[in-house]
C-alpha cells in the first residue's frame, strides 16, 4: 500500500515540477524512477529497490506478468485519448511534410538505426532492428509541452505535433511486426507467419475500432448512457476494445484503440469534449505511475550494460545524423526554409510508447532467452531520457541560434467568431497574417472554417487555451463577442499570453455613451459597440481601403465615421503592407507617414465628402 500510493504522489509532484520547470513530465518521471528503483540498491541497508514494481518474494506491486497487462492497458487508454484529438481537417493542412515524415523518415530511423545499432553493439539483426522500431515513435505529450515553451510559426509547430501523434500506432506496429519476426523463427514460416499476424493485427483492429466507435456514439446520442457514468463508460469500452482485439489478434489492441480515438474524434458528438478532459487527466496520471514503475523495473546490471562507448556512439548518430537525414529527405521539395528543417531535425523526443512497448516487449525475449534481449529496455530508456533532456534543455537556444524563434508574435487571436469577427479575420488572413477564432458556438465555428479561416470551440472560461501549440505566435488579442463580462475577462486572463504586442476589446454600451472613460484597451472607437458593428456589417459585409493624403485626412474621415454608423474604422495599413490596429482613442492615433491607408468596415466613404 506504501508503495503504490507513493507512486501516485511522487507522480504527482513529478508533473507539478515539470510544470512549474517548463519541462516535460517524462523528465522528472524517469529520474524519481531511477531514483527510488536501481540507484536506491546502492544506498538502502538490505540492498533493495524502495520501489519494486515485480512480485519478488514479498516484495513487489504487481506478480508474475501482470505489470505488463497494467502497461498494456494503460498504454491503449494513452493512445485513445491521443486518437481523441486527431482532427481530419487538421491533418489536411498540415501538407504533405508530415505524410513523408511519418513514411519516409520512419523508414530512414527504423533502417539506420537497426543498421548502427548492430554493428555498434553486435546485436542480432533481430534484436537490432527490434530497437529501432521502438525509437520511431516521438509522441506528443512529450513535444507539446516543449513547443509551448517556444514562440513559433505555426508550420513549424503543426509539423512536430501532428507527426508525434500520428506516428505513435505506426511506430507501435513496426515493433510488433519485428516482434512477430523474432517470436516465429528463421526461414519460410518467419515471413509467412509475420505477414499472416501482421494482416490480422490490421484487419482486427481497424474493424473494432471503427464498429465499436460508432457502436458508443450510438449509445451517446440516444442517451442510452446517464451523464454521471459517461466517462467510466468510455473508459470501459476502451478497456473491452484494446482486450477483445487483443485476443483476435495478439497485438492489435493498440491500432484498435486509436482507430476508435480518431473516429470518436472526428464526429459531432454531445459531451465529446468532456470525454476528451476526463481521458486527459486520466492519461496524467498513468504516464505519472507508468514512467516510475517502468524505470523502476531497470536493474543496476541494465545500467552497467549501456555505460560504454558504444552507447554514446549510438545516442550520437540517432539524433545527430539520422533524425536530421530523415527530415531533410521528407521535407525535399517543401516550402519549409533551411533554418525550419534543421530545427524540426533537431526536435525529436521520444515518449511513454517507445518507453512502455520497450519495456513490454523487451521483458518477454528475455523471459524466452532471446539473445541481446537484455540490451532492449535500457537502450530505448537512454534514447528516450536522452533526447527529452536534450531537447527540453536546448529547444528554446537552437530556436534563436537557426533563427526560428519569433522574437515578435503577430498572430492575432479574435475571441468569438460571429459575422463581424469572420469578416475582420478573412481580411486579416488575406493579407497573410496568422488569425485564430475562438468561441463556444459550434455553429459559427463552423462557418469560420467554411471560409478558410481557423477556429475552434473553445469556453474561455474553462478550457486551458495555453495548451494550444496551434497559439504559439499570438501577439495580439481582440475580443469581437457581444458579452462585454467575456470581452473583460478575456483581455484580463490571457492579455500577459496572447497580447503582449496589444490587447484590445470593443466597448459596451455604457462606454460608448461616456468617452470620457474610455477604456484604453478599447478596440476601434469609443463609438463602435457590439449591436453597431453588428449592423453595419449586415447592411454592408465588406472591408474597404482608402489611401490617406495627411493627418489631416485621416482625422477628417474619423471625424466622419462619427457620425455615419454604418462607417467603421478597423486598421490602418503602412505602404510595406504592415497592419496596426486602431484603438478607441482613434483620433490619437495616426499614420506616421505617406502611403497608409485606412482600413474600414461598412458603407463606403463618399468620395466627395472626403
Amino acid at each position: 500500500m506504501l508503495e503504490l500510493a507513493g507512486i501516485i504522489i511522487l507522480g504527482i509532484i513529478a508533473q507539478w515540477v515539470a510544470w512549474r520547470l517548463k519541462l516535460p513530465a517524462i523528465l522528472p518521471l524517469i529520474l524519481i524512477g531511477l531514483l527510488v528503483g536501481p540507484v536506491a540498491t546502492l544506498f538502502t541497508e538490505d540492498g533493495e529497490k524502495l520501489i519494486e514494481p515485480i512480485w519478488n518474494g514479498e516484495k513487489g506491486l504487481f506478480p508474475g506478468e501482470s505489470l505488463y497487462y497494467f502497461v498494456s492497458l494503460a498504454i491503449s487508454i494513452i493512445l485513445f485519448e491521443g486518437g481523441l484529438t486527431l482532427k481530419r481537417s487538421e491533418i489536411k493542412n498540415v501538407g504533405p511534410v508530415i505524410t513523408k515524415l511519418i513514411t519516409v523518415g520512419t523508414l530512414v530511423t527504423f533502417i539506420g538505426a537497426g543498421v548502427v545499432t548492430h554493428f555498434v553493439f553486435g546485436l542480432s539483426w533481430q534484436i537490432s532492428f527490434l530497437f529501432s522500431a521502438l525509437i520511431i515513435v516521438t509522441g506528443p505529450t512529450v513535444i507539446s509541452p516543449i513547443l509551448r515553451n517556444i514562440p513559433l510559426k505555426k508550420d513549424i509547430s503543426a509539423v512536430l505535433k501532428w507527426e508525434g501523434i500520428l506516428i505513435d500506432p505506426i511506430g507501435a506496429l513496426v515493433a510488433v511486426l519485428v516482434f512477430e519476426f523474432i517470436s516465429v523463427g528463421e526461414g519460410e514460416a518467419f515471413t509467412k507467419t509475420a505477414f499472416v499476424e501482421f494482416g490480422k493485427i490490421l484487419l482486427f483492429g481497424t474493424t473494432f475500432g471503427f464498429t465499436f466507435a460508432h457502436a458508443l456514439a450510438f449509445a451517446i446520442r440516444k442517451n442510452f448512457i446517464p451523464h454521471y457514468l459517461l466517462n467510466v463508460v468510455s473508459l470501459s469500452v476502451v478497456l473491452l476494445v484494446y482486450v477483445e482485439a487483443d485476443i483476435f489478434a495478439h497485438e492489435s489492441g493498440l491500432l484498435a484503440v486509436v482507430v476508435m480515438g480518431m473516429v470518436m474524434g472526428n464526429m459531432n458528438l454531445p459531451n465529446l469534449k468532456e470525454l476528451l478532459y476526463f481521458k486527459e487527466s486520466l492519461s496524467v496520471l498513468l504516464i505519472s505511475i507508468l514512467f516510475i514503475l517502468l524505470s523502476a523495473n531497470i536493474n543496476i546490471s541494465d545500467l552497467e550494460l549501456i555505460y560504454n562507448w558504444q552507447t554514446a556512439v549510438l545516442f550520437a548518430v540517432i539524433v545527430f545524423i539520422i533524425r536530421p537525414l530523415g527530415v531533410f529527405l521528407s521535407t525535399q521539395g517543401s516550402s519549409l526554409k533551411l533554418n525550419e528543417k534543421l530545427f524540426i531535425g533537431w526536435v525529436g523526443p521520444r515518449g511513454i510508447v517507445a518507453a512502455g512497448i520497450a519495456s513490454l516487449f523487451g521483458s518477454k525475449l528475455l523471459l524466452r532467452g532471446e539473445p541481446g534481449a537484455e540490451y532492449i529496455t535500457p537502450l530505448v530508456f537512454m534514447i528516450v531520457l536522452g533526447t527529452v533532456l536534450l531537447n527540453a534543455t536546448t529547444a528554446r537556444l537552437f530556436a534563436k541560434v537557426v533563427g526560428v524563434f519569433l522574437s515578435k508574435s503577430e498572430g492575432i487571436l479574435i475571441i468569438g467568431a460571429s459575422k463581424v469577427s469572420r469578416l475582420i479575420g478573412s481580411y486579416l488572413h488575406k493579407n497573410n497574417r496568422h488569425v485564430v477564432l475562438i468561441d463556444n458556438n459550434a455553429n459559427n465555428v463552423e462557418k469560420a472554417k467554411s471560409i478558410g479561416l481557423e477556429a475552434m470551440v473553445a469556453n474561455i472560461y474553462s478550457d486551458p487555451l495555453t495548451d494550444n501549440i496551434e497559439l504559439n505566435d499570438m501577439g495580439y488579442l481582440m475580443a469581437l463577442t457581444g458579452n462585454s463580462d467575456i470581452n473583460k475577462f478575456a483581455i484580463d486572463k490571457f492579455r500577459k499570453q496572447f497580447g503582449e504586442n496589444g490587447a484590445y476589446r470593443i466597448v459596451n454600451s455604457e462606454e460608448m455613451n461616456d468617452p470620457q472613460n474610455n477604456p484604453k484597451e478599447g478596440l476601434f472607437s469609443h463609438t463602435d459597440d457590439f449591436i453597431r458593428l453588428t449592423d453595419a456589417v449586415r447592411k454592408y459585409p465588406a472591408v474597404h481601403e482608402i489611401e490617406l493624403e495627411d493627418k489631416a485626412h485621416y482625422d477628417r474621415l474619423i471625424d466622419i465615421t462619427e457620425r455615419d454608423r454604418d462607417i467603421i474604422p478597423v486598421f490602418l495599413k503602412d505602404p510595406e503592407g504592415s497592419i496596426q490596429i486602431i484603438p478607441a482613442t482613434s483620433k490619437a492615433f495616426a499614420p506616421s507617414g505617406d502611403g497608409h491607408k485606412l482600413v474600414y468596415i461598412g458603407k463606403m466613404f463618399d468620395v466627395d465628402a472626403t
